[in-house]
């Protein structure tokens, strides 16, 4: 039989002097040799870094809950003060008579910026709205309102505001191929 640089571990109940076969070229075993060391050296290495994740991962987590906690005191104070205000006063009834209430303000059911040259250009149009029964896309520049020549996306705020809802009014688009349209749209209600 040969000798191999590797040897396997002995049976148990036999010592390492306790093998059948005698063998002329073992020596005894040197202290300073650790076969076993870098295995245990990584396995420290791997629990220190195992560690220190599970030390990040609870300080990150106390760092969450201090904040709840913070919460829970802030919001248990807040219910204390409460309690010791005052209850407020009565409200007066509301008469008998309804108010008048102010004019209804229209809408075109679309959004607007401002075109590059003329005009207010569509950036959205509401559906189902006025500007989408009208005929209105998105990549139309709204030249004139009725009357009102649309310069940008605030002349044409202004000119709807003035508008009265329900009440048609003639409508010049320049389309994106670069046709002119007049449309007729009816401003709505804004609720």
């Amino acid at each position: 039989m040969e000798q191999t640089a590797l040897r396997p571990k002995p049976i148990p109940g036999q010592e390492r002097g306790d093998s059948p076969l005698p063998d002329p070229a073992r020596r005894p075993p040197d202290p300073a040799r650790r076969p076993h060391a870098a295995r245990r050296r990584g396995r420290h290495i791997r629990t220190l870094l195992f560690g220190a994740f599970v030390g990040t991962v609870l300080v990150l987590s106390g760092v969450g809950l201090g904040t709840v906690g913070a919460t829970v005191i802030g919001m248990s104070k807040l219910a204390e003060l409460r309690q010791q205000t005052p209850p407020p006063a009565p409200r007066p009834a509301p008469p008998a008579t309804p108010t008048p209430s102010p004019t209804a303000a229209a809408t075109l059911g679309l959004e607007a910026v401002d075109a590059e040259k003329v005009g207010a250009l569509v950036t959205g149009v509401h559906v189902p709205g006025p500007g989408y029964t009208a005929g209105l896309v998105r990549g139309d520049v709204l030249l004139q309102f009725g009357d009102t020549r649309i310069d940008s996306a605030a002349d044409l705020v202004r000119a709807v505001a003035h508008a009265r809802p329900g009440k048609e009014a003639k409508l010049t688009v320049r389309h994106a191929s670069g046709g002119y349209q007049q449309l007729t749209v009816v401003p709505g209600v804004v609720t």
